[in-house]
């Protein structure tokens, strides 16, 4: 059953994921996001991670792609009328192919990954003061860091979206 539900999450995250990349409408490709971290989140629970599974939906899916949402609609965009298909494009699209074949085939020729055995692994993810340890000593200042950047993004995008007396006849 597990290999079930792994296989699923996995299968469940990848197609959330290309939806968020090919939907041209960006409160849908917000949806996909979200759909896309709580399939992670499935993906921790199969791992045992619990705690990693509740911060990304209540941090990630819950905050952050709330934001997204409130500064998509805040910003009105409008869906762009289909650009014609450009060879640029497609030979982009080409090499990217190409990248992953290559990367693909570099990891299958090399051989797969061997798996730790269990004793060998240090029990380390299951104890939730060793996660506040490193929050709060190692990981503050990053925290903290993406704490203020997010905030400054945000407040960026709120003077850029608002809209000023006189300024809509300058173009």
């Amino acid at each position: 059953m597990s290999h079930f539900l792994f296989n699923f999450f996995a299968l469940f995250t990848v197609i959330t994921a290309i939806g968020v990349v090919v939907n041209r409408n960006a409160v849908n490709a917000a949806m996909c996001l979200l759909l896309c971290l709580a399939g992670i989140a499935g993906l921790f629970v199969q791992l045992d991670a619990y705690l990693l599974a509740f911060l990304l939906i209540l941090v990630y899916a819950g905050a952050i792609v709330a934001l997204f949402l409130f500064i998509i609609m805040l910003l009105d965009t409008q869906s762009t009328a289909k650009r014609p298909f450009r060879m640029v494009g497609f030979a982009a699209g080409f090499a990217a192919v190409l990248l992953l074949a290559a990367g693909l085939g570099g990891f299958y020729t090399r051989g797969q990954l061997v798996a730790p055995t269990a004793e060998a692994a240090p029990v380390l993810g299951a104890s939730l003061k060793l996660y506040a340890y490193q929050l709060f000593t190692i990981y503050l200042l990053p925290v903290q860091i993406m704490g203020f950047l997010l905030l400054i993004a945000m407040l960026g995008v709120i003077v850029l979206s608002k809209k000023h007396e006189g300024m809509e006849d300058v173009k």
